[in-house]
């Protein structure tokens, strides 16, 4: 059987190596995709190959006139949610690779995703290392009641923490909240400066020229330490085995699952 995708953000960075990837699968068709600076053309036109030959639309809405199995969702935070519900309205399992939602959009979408008995896999990230970063963070937070997360990313991205680092902290949030010597609110000088909380960790956002996505979980006890650390270079490949894993997996889900591991056996 081979499954029919609708692309959301084909033309984008990582997107468009997706595209490929999906393109050369015998069993992935691309059917639609979404991209409003190109839409009218074909995406071969814009990204090159004969085998991209699926329609470009303007919105998720026009895109999902085509009836597809799986839409996969990789634009930006503020259009993300509408088109992942729009897509399930349609009868569609979702793979969202967009950062920035947040816990209550997840919850409206695991709600919408359950009553039209439909899976929405979202993944912070689909490389591989990073998957392995988070089960091991979570094996270490059993053991280690101490940790911060540094969340390492490019000048130009506009949300933080990133989707990667919003992931691994909720996972470890469920293990147990770190405990911190001395409480925020006890801090002398900038408050600030200990980062913000999310799920119970300290997280700082670093964004800078030079980094394309990193995260790093620092656990530490008396007289040691132990360093988790994830990092991608500038090309978008990494992630295309994984995303290609969640497509084919999504559909025997039910509800929303967050992480990759959620259709891996580790």
């Amino acid at each position: 059987m081979t499954l029919k995708i609708c692309l959301a953000g084909a033309t984008g960075w990582a997107g468009s190596e997706l595209a490929r990837g999906i393109a050369a699968a015998a069993d992935l068709s691309l059917v639609a995709a979404v991209a409003r600076r190109h839409a009218g053309q074909k995406l071969g036109d814009v990204l090159g190959g004969s085998r991209l030959d699926a329609p470009i639309l303007a919105s998720a809405a026009e895109a999902l006139a085509q009836p597809c199995d799986v839409f996969v969702e990789y634009t930006k935070p503020d259009s993300a949610k509408a088109n992942i519900l729009a897509a399930l309205e349609h009868g569609a399992h979702v793979v969202v690779g967009t950062s920035g939602l947040t816990d209550a959009d997840y919850v409206q979408i695991d709600a919408v995703a359950r009553e039209r008995q439909r899976g929405v896999l979202a993944c912070g990230n689909f490389s591989l290392t990073a998957v392995l970063l988070i089960k091991f963070a979570e094996m270490a937070a059993k053991l280690i009641p101490q940790w911060e997360i540094i969340d390492y990313a490019s000048a130009g991205k506009p949300d933080a923490p990133s989707g990667t680092v919003r992931e691994l902290a909720g996972r470890l949030g469920k293990v147990r909240q770190p405990r911190l010597e001395v409480p925020l609110e006890q801090t002398i000088g900038l408050r600030e400066t200990r980062g913000g909380t999310l799920a119970g960790s300290q997280v700082h956002a670093v964004r800078l020229p030079g980094f394309v996505i990193g995260v790093e979980t620092i656990f530490g006890m008396p007289d040691q330490t132990l360093t988790l650390r994830h990092n991608a270079g500038s090309s978008a490949k990494p992630y295309v085995d994984g995303a290609l894993l969640a497509i084919r997996k999504v559909s025997g889900l039910v509800g929303l699952h967050r992480g990759l591991d959620a259709v891996l056996e580790l």
